[in-house]
């Protein structure tokens, strides 16, 4: 890559440097690559941040996906255990290899406590035929995203409800089973934890984009009723989705829903990933885009995890008004999915100019502190670094920026670079879409896209729109 901005080159050359020193490997394949989570609290496979940081990485290497959905494949679950809490078709939230292998939750070498990385499971396979240079592997994984499919349905709505909620099985486990896994990540306005089972909003977002990613696969195989029960279970989750968890009167959407169906109302960022998945409907998108950006929520570093108004507020907690790179990675995708370019490329840039005071390295999370007040971003005292998907953030940013979406299986590819002026000459290389490797050049006068000769993919000059309701 190149870029008038040398600060920029530098963090994207320090994230692929982070990434490829994260890389381990299965005993049991021995050429399959996975990502750990990070160094050097968490040098292991876990479900969840290995799925995201594959998908952050797709539009440049697909060999990390395609090994960690290879590796969380063959440890599926296929049993019901409480002691790991596996459960048919459930996709792990960690394994260890090797002599660390009973360090796991659980006291097993695999611990299943999750809510979340089953359904991003099939997301990222989805992902993975998209950007099309794996098809044949995507489709031997299929089975295993089916049963996956069917654990979310069985297991993960244990009551029938229509969400997925968890609730762990082994006082050993996890009390929290999303992301922000802490014991206090899951709190109510006026700072009361929210009791299980819970039904996080992120994760119903994850569940609908799976449903969406079974549908597409059934399409490209001909089986139109197989791809319109998925759209039909996508478009009944966001209906259902944007009922519930919907606050008119606060102009967000509920954290989760608790014990007693009772939506949480604290301010998050976890609204952000359901812009990002598509579950959020379009009306109310604008109005989560400022509540995201808004004093509240805003740092001036990044967008915290938690709102400075709620009771729990700490900006130098984990997971209660902390900032975490790959969070606001996201959130970017999910603004820029809805046309909120400005909203978009001013939460990314203030990402990239925390990383400058982080050695060019963005760590796994820093604190909330205003940026007003502090004039560099305030280090979180036990963050990782290098963390996988804060390493891999950045180059998620920069996918955002360049809105490039390819559909290989329309023969069509979207392109249109909102790039921020300061970036701008900007090349970036190594792009790949099936076999071929595209290279995008954008300056202030415009932009051009090449090497998709031969291939017989049409390039669409703007940006891909998103109009239908299950969409």
């Amino acid at each position: 890559m190149q870029t008038a901005e040398p600060q920029l080159t530098t963090v994207l050359r320090r994230s692929v440097e982070d990434i490829g020193a994260l890389r381990i490997f299965d005993p049991e394949h021995p050429g399959r690559a996975v990502v750990a989570a990070g160094a050097p609290w968490f040098m292991a496979l876990f479900g969840r941040d290995s799925l995201l940081t594959s998908w952050m990485l797709l539009p440049w290497d697909d060999s990390l996906a395609l090994g960690t959905l290879q590796t969380l494949a063959g440890r599926q679950g296929r049993l019901t255990d409480p002691a790991s809490e596996e459960e048919p078709g459930r996709i792990l939230h960690e394994v260890r290899f090797g002599p660390a292998a009973s360090l796991a939750l659980g006291g097993r070498s695999a611990y299943y406590g999750t809510a979340d990385a089953t359904p991003l499971f099939v997301m990222v396979l989805g992902e993975l035929r998209r950007w099309g240079r794996q098809n044949a592997a995507a489709g031997n994984l299929l089975p295993h995203a089916d049963r996956a499919l069917d654990w979310i349905e069985h297991h993960g709505d244990a009551d029938g409800g229509g969400f997925i909620e968890y609730s762990r099985k082994t006082e050993q486990g996890l009390a929290n089973q999303g992301w922000k896994d802490s014991p206090d990540g899951i709190t109510f306005a006026d700072g009361r934890t929210a009791q299980p089972p819970i039904a996080l909003a992120e994760v119903q977002g994850y569940c609908y984009a799976a449903y969406r990613a079974r549908a597409a696969f059934a399409r490209e195989a001909g089986d139109e009723p197989r791809a319109r029960h998925w759209d039909g279970k996508a478009a009944q989750l966001k209906r259902a989705f944007n009922q519930a968890f919907w606050l008119p009167a606060k102009g967000w959407f509920a954290a989760a829903l608790d014990r007693d169906k009772r939506p949480v109302d604290a301010l998050t960022s976890n609204i952000g990933h359901c812009l990002w998945t598509g579950i959020a409907d379009a009306g109310k998108a604008a109005t989560v885009a400022d509540r995201l950006l808004s004093n509240d929520m805003f740092s001036g570093w990044g967008i915290r995890t938690l709102a400075t108004s709620m009771s729990a507020y700490n900006p130098m907690s984990y997971h209660n008004g902390s900032v975490w790179p790959h969070d606001n990675a996201l959130c970017v995708a999910g603004l820029m999915r809805y046309g909120l370019t400005g909203h978009a490329q001013r939460v990314a840039q203030a990402i990239f100019d925390a990383a400058a005071h982080f050695g060019y390295r963005l760590p796994e999370l820093f604190c909330g502190f205003p940026r007003e007040d502090y004039p560099v971003p305030i280090p979180y005292p036990t963050s990782c670094s290098p963390q996988a998907w804060a390493a891999a953030a950045p180059l998620q940013l920069l996918t955002t920026l360049l809105r490039i979406t390819p559909q290989p299986s329309a023969g069509r590819i979207w392109c249109a670079p909102a790039m921020p002026g300061q970036y701008l000459p900007l090349r970036v290389t190594g792009l790949r879409l099936g076999q071929a490797h595209l290279t995008i050049d954008t300056r202030h006068d415009g932009w051009e896209l090449t090497g998709l000769h031969g291939t017989g993919i049409e390039l669409v000059r703007e940006p891909r729109t998103y109009h239908s309701a299950a969409t």
